[in-house]
Protein backbone atom coordinates (compact mmCIF):
# COMPACT_ATOMS: atom_id res chain seq x y z
CA UNK A 1 0.00 0.00 0.00
CA UNK A 2 1.31 3.38 -0.47
CA UNK A 3 2.03 6.15 1.95
CA UNK A 4 -0.71 9.12 2.27
CA UNK A 5 1.93 11.41 1.07
CA UNK A 6 5.10 11.33 -0.55
CA UNK A 7 8.57 12.79 0.27
CA UNK A 8 11.36 12.36 3.00
CA UNK A 9 9.60 12.38 6.38
CA UNK A 10 11.78 12.78 9.45
CA UNK A 11 11.59 12.48 13.06
CA UNK A 12 14.01 13.43 15.80
CA UNK A 13 14.18 9.87 17.72
CA UNK A 14 16.20 11.57 20.40
CA UNK A 15 12.91 13.64 21.07
CA UNK A 16 11.44 10.36 21.39
CA UNK A 17 13.54 8.71 24.15
CA UNK A 18 13.49 11.83 25.99
CA UNK A 19 9.75 10.78 26.29
CA UNK A 20 10.31 7.79 26.42
CA UNK A 21 12.59 8.17 29.58
CA UNK A 22 10.28 10.68 31.33
CA UNK A 23 7.40 8.20 30.96
CA UNK A 24 9.25 4.86 32.64
CA UNK A 25 11.16 7.67 35.50
CA UNK A 26 8.24 9.54 36.48
CA UNK A 27 6.05 5.99 36.30
CA UNK A 28 8.45 4.23 38.33
CA UNK A 29 8.77 6.90 40.52
CA UNK A 30 5.17 6.96 40.77
CA UNK A 31 5.07 3.08 42.07
CA UNK A 32 7.48 3.90 44.78
CA UNK A 33 6.34 6.63 46.16
CA UNK A 34 2.61 5.33 45.75
CA UNK A 35 1.39 8.42 44.34
CA UNK A 36 -1.04 7.56 41.42
CA UNK A 37 -1.27 11.82 40.96
CA UNK A 38 1.62 11.16 38.79
CA UNK A 39 0.12 8.22 37.00
CA UNK A 40 -2.52 11.05 36.37
CA UNK A 41 -0.01 13.97 35.52
CA UNK A 42 2.20 10.99 33.00
CA UNK A 43 -1.27 10.45 31.57
CA UNK A 44 -2.78 13.41 30.83
CA UNK A 45 0.99 14.76 29.18
CA UNK A 46 1.06 12.11 26.92
CA UNK A 47 -2.59 12.19 25.75
CA UNK A 48 -2.29 16.10 25.33
CA UNK A 49 1.32 15.28 23.17
CA UNK A 50 -0.57 12.79 21.17
CA UNK A 51 -3.15 15.28 20.10
CA UNK A 52 -0.94 18.31 19.77
CA UNK A 53 2.38 17.27 18.99
CA UNK A 54 4.03 20.67 19.55
CA UNK A 55 2.98 21.28 22.80
CA UNK A 56 4.08 17.88 24.19
CA UNK A 57 6.06 18.46 27.59
CA UNK A 58 8.48 15.92 27.85
CA UNK A 59 9.71 16.05 24.05
CA UNK A 60 9.80 20.30 25.16
CA UNK A 61 12.16 19.23 27.59
CA UNK A 62 14.38 17.61 24.70
CA UNK A 63 13.65 20.46 22.59
CA UNK A 64 13.87 23.39 24.44
CA UNK A 65 16.55 22.18 27.13
CA UNK A 66 18.30 19.27 26.53
CA UNK A 67 19.01 19.52 23.07
CA UNK A 68 20.59 23.29 23.17
CA UNK A 69 22.74 22.32 26.09
CA UNK A 70 24.21 19.46 24.00
CA UNK A 71 23.56 17.11 26.76
CA UNK A 72 21.42 15.32 24.06
CA UNK A 73 22.16 14.92 20.28
CA UNK A 74 19.48 15.01 17.46
CA UNK A 75 19.09 11.23 15.42
CA UNK A 76 16.67 12.24 12.75
CA UNK A 77 16.22 9.81 10.89
CA UNK A 78 13.74 9.37 8.07
CA UNK A 79 10.13 8.15 9.70
CA UNK A 80 6.72 8.69 10.06
CA UNK A 81 5.79 10.57 13.46
CA UNK A 82 2.01 9.21 13.08
CA UNK A 83 3.29 5.36 14.31
CA UNK A 84 4.97 6.72 17.46
CA UNK A 85 2.45 9.58 18.61
CA UNK A 86 -0.47 6.25 17.97
CA UNK A 87 2.10 4.20 20.33
CA UNK A 88 1.42 7.61 22.87
CA UNK A 89 -1.98 7.77 22.49
CA UNK A 90 -2.33 3.87 23.23
CA UNK A 91 0.41 4.31 26.22
CA UNK A 92 -1.90 7.62 27.96
CA UNK A 93 -5.03 5.38 27.22
CA UNK A 94 -3.72 2.84 29.30
CA UNK A 95 -2.68 5.25 31.93
CA UNK A 96 -5.88 6.92 32.20
CA UNK A 97 -7.56 3.71 32.53
CA UNK A 98 -4.91 2.85 35.56
CA UNK A 99 -5.92 6.22 36.95
CA UNK A 100 -10.11 4.81 36.59
CA UNK A 101 -8.88 1.72 38.72
CA UNK A 102 -7.30 3.88 41.37
CA UNK A 103 -10.14 5.89 41.83
CA UNK A 104 -12.21 2.67 42.30
CA UNK A 105 -10.18 1.58 44.78
CA UNK A 106 -8.49 -0.89 42.51
CA UNK A 107 -5.09 0.17 43.20
CA UNK A 108 -3.56 -3.61 42.39
CA UNK A 109 -5.36 -3.02 38.33
CA UNK A 110 -3.88 0.15 37.96
CA UNK A 111 -0.06 -0.78 39.57
CA UNK A 112 -0.09 -3.08 36.58
CA UNK A 113 -1.66 -1.27 34.15
CA UNK A 114 1.06 1.45 35.09
CA UNK A 115 3.56 -1.42 34.84
CA UNK A 116 2.10 -2.73 31.29
CA UNK A 117 3.11 1.14 29.82
CA UNK A 118 6.23 0.88 32.02
CA UNK A 119 7.59 -2.27 30.15
CA UNK A 120 6.49 -1.01 26.60
CA UNK A 121 8.28 2.22 26.59
CA UNK A 122 11.49 0.42 27.98
CA UNK A 123 10.94 -1.98 25.45
CA UNK A 124 10.80 0.84 22.38
CA UNK A 125 13.57 3.05 24.59
CA UNK A 126 16.26 0.13 25.05
CA UNK A 127 15.58 -2.29 22.17
CA UNK A 128 13.75 -0.31 19.43
CA UNK A 129 10.60 -2.17 19.25
CA UNK A 130 8.03 -0.07 19.21
CA UNK A 131 4.66 -1.94 19.72
CA UNK A 132 2.12 0.74 19.26
CA UNK A 133 4.05 1.30 15.81
CA UNK A 134 3.71 -2.19 14.97
CA UNK A 135 0.04 -2.09 15.46
CA UNK A 136 -0.45 1.41 13.46
CA UNK A 137 1.22 -0.01 10.45
CA UNK A 138 -0.86 -3.23 10.67
CA UNK A 139 -4.09 -1.50 10.80
CA UNK A 140 -2.37 0.32 8.03
CA UNK A 141 -1.97 -2.82 6.31
CA UNK A 142 -5.86 -3.81 6.68
CA UNK A 143 -6.74 -0.64 5.57
CA UNK A 144 -8.34 0.85 8.60
CA UNK A 145 -9.26 4.52 8.23
CA UNK A 146 -6.98 6.99 9.92
CA UNK A 147 -4.18 4.75 9.18
CA UNK A 148 -2.83 6.71 6.32
CA UNK A 149 0.94 5.71 6.23
CA UNK A 150 2.67 2.83 5.32
CA UNK A 151 6.25 1.99 6.36
CA UNK A 152 9.05 3.98 4.66
CA UNK A 153 10.98 1.89 2.50
CA UNK A 154 13.79 1.81 0.43
CA UNK A 155 15.48 4.03 3.38
CA UNK A 156 16.73 3.22 6.54
CA UNK A 157 13.98 3.18 8.55
CA UNK A 158 13.96 3.60 12.89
Amino acid sequence: MAQAQSGARRVDHSALRTNQAFIIGLSILAFVLDAPALVVFVAAVMLVGTAFPSVGLFKLVYFRALKPAGIARPDVKIDNPEPHLFAQGVGGVVLTIATLAFALSAPLVGWALSWIVVGLAALNLFAGICVGCIMYYQFNRLRVPGFGYAPIVGEKQA
